[in-house]
This record gives structure tokens, sequence and C-alpha cells, in this order.
């Protein structure tokens, strides 16, 4: 039965007559019984709201005036779709998977499990293979719109899916092995650098430090490393930290540490293949409201820098 038809008989029922008037007059406005006219309007709300789903929003005319109906040549209800918002999520440099799971655990509702979960899928995900499952690292910074239905998984996959292009354009696999690294270890010097740095332009820099560190087998000593391993967030890591057993202590670990400490953007990425060339083995942050860092080639020098910004008005 069609909607024409059903009014028909819902209109005779109620005014009780032997022939329902056409339903076209009760959409206009008339000054003659105008109650069936506000009848009228109910019923083909009532009859439209039963053809739609639930997630569909039913404006009808009743709530309207006379005179707002009669200013309209089609007069009927109105079917709206119910939208949500969609969920924007912003993936800052170097930021920790810990603290993404956290973050869109707030902005979609779901549990911080269910991302942790769909982590450790890396084929899913469509991790590269250097990626060895493991998603730290591999969640490209940037800033991603998604619908409110999404899953934790395809979340995930659209940052990793961004990744790709990004690391062709740098060369990654290529420089890596131009540098006598994997992938995975310029992935990780890049983490690190991201960790580090204060501003873009020192990048290639503590780059080179870490390089040449590790080239005269010299720990890293790396506080962003240590940090990372006890899931802490300091400007710098305490006396005790430093005597963690944790495999990402570069105090007493040699070497870089398993993989990746956070999520690097570009320039890092870059800094990570093409270092800046020098000789320097130290570095201190003589300016930490600027992310202003000084270099230094040997100890004494390393002192000096110390001494430096312990002195007020120290650059």
């Amino acid at each position: 039965m069609n909607i024409e038809n059903l009014l028909r008989e819902t209109l005779s029922d109620m005014a009780d007559e032997e022939r329902p008037p056409a339903p076209g007059r009760f959409l206009q406005v008339r000054e003659r019984r105008p109650h069936r006219r506000g009848l009228a309007l109910v019923a083909a709300s009532a009859v439209a709201a039963m053809v739609v789903v639930s997630t569909v929003v039913v404006q009808g005319m009743s709530s309207r005036a006379p005179s707002d109906v009669a200013g309209h040549q089609n007069a009927v209800p109105r079917l709206v779709p119910e939208r949500r918002p969609a969920i924007t999520v912003t993936v800052a440099e170097g930021m920790r998977l810990s603290q993404l799971f956290k973050a869109l655990s707030s902005l979609t509702g779901r549990p911080v499990a269910e991302f942790e979960k769909a982590a450790k899928d890396g084929m899913a995900l469509g991790l590269p293979s250097y990626a060895r499952g493991r998603l730290e690292g591999f969640a490209f910074p940037g800033t991603y719109e998604f619908a409110p239905t999404v899953s934790p998984g395809e979340i995930l996959k659209a940052m990793v899916a961004r990744f790709g292009p990004a690391a062709e354009d740098a060369d990654l696999v290529d420089g890596a092995r131009r540098a006598g690294r994997t992938p995975l270890e310029i992935l990780t010097i890049a983490s690190i650098v991201q960790a580090e740095a204060g501003r873009h332009e020192d990048m290639p820099k503590i780059a080179r430090v870490i390089y040449n560190r590790l080239d005269r087998k010299m720990r890293l000593q790396m506080d962003s490393t240590v940090l990372y391993g006890l899931d802490k967030y300091e400007a710098r890591a305490a006396l005790k930290d430093l005597k963690s057993s944790s495999p990402y202590n570069t105090y007493r670990r040699f070497g870089l540490p398993p993989g990746p400490i956070g999520n690097p953007g570009e320039n890092a990425i870059r800094a990570a293949l093409k270092p800046a060339s020098g000789s320097w083995l130290f570095y201190v942050s003589t300016d930490p409201k600027s992310g202003i860092a000084k270099f230094a080639s040997s100890e004494s020098e390393f002192a000096k820098l110390i001494e430096r910004t312990r002195k007020p008005g120290a650059e």
C-alpha cells in the first residue's frame, strides 16, 4: 500500500467520511476545517517515519505555523540524515604509542586495550617487514580525520599507510643501506633525534653525535631512551633512572636500543639518513626555552659547556 492510499484510509477513519479527500488538500493552508490539515500532516509524518531507518531524523511540518506551510509548494515532512561529527586526530612528531593510544581512547570512547591489541597485528596494519611487527616508529605524524564508526585497526592502519610514501620520499631503505644500517636502525636513530632535539636545525648535528659515539663503541647515554624504557615523561632522567635494567637504558648498555622510542617526523628521518659533518661527541641544551643546543668534541669542552649553562644569563 502506498502512502497516498494509507493517507486516504487514515483520514477516512478519522473524519468518518464516505470518500476521503485528496491528500494534496491537507498539504495546503485553507481557512475551512483547519483541524483536518493538522491531522493529515501528523498522518503524513507517521507514514514517512515508518519507512525510515533509525539513523535518520524525521522533521515534520506540524510544528510550523500555517503561514509557513503556505509559502512552500512542497510542504511535506523532510528526512534529514543524523550525522555524527568526524574524529580528528593529530599525531605529534615524537609522540609515543602509549600517548597516542590514550588520546585515541579519549576521542573514540574505545578502551586503550583495543588499540594495543590492534597494534600487535602488524600484517593487518600493513607494516613493512623490517618493522618486525612493532608499530612504534611507524605511526606517521600528521593530522587524520576518521568517521565515528572506524575501528582501532583502521585508524592505526591509516597512520602506517601515510608512513609508506614518507619513507619513499626520504629514500629510507636505500639510504639506510648506504649508511651501513637497517631501515629500523635509521628509524630508531631518528626517534632519538626527534626526542632529543629542541629545534630542527640541531637534528643533523645530534644525529652525527649518535653516529660518532656508535662508531667509537661509546654508550649513547641518552636520557630520552632511559625515560622511554620506564614510560616516564621528564625533561631529564633522575639518578635512580640511570640504574634501571631496561634494554633502553643507554647509560648501561652499548649500541642502539631495541627499536624506536617514538614516532619521528620527516625532518628527523632525513637527519638520521644525512647527519651533519663533525667530530662532536657531546651536546648540551644551553637554552631549553628556545631549544638551542651547543656541541662539543671532547670531555673538556663538554665540561665547559655544562659550567657555562650553570651561570646566570648563560646562552
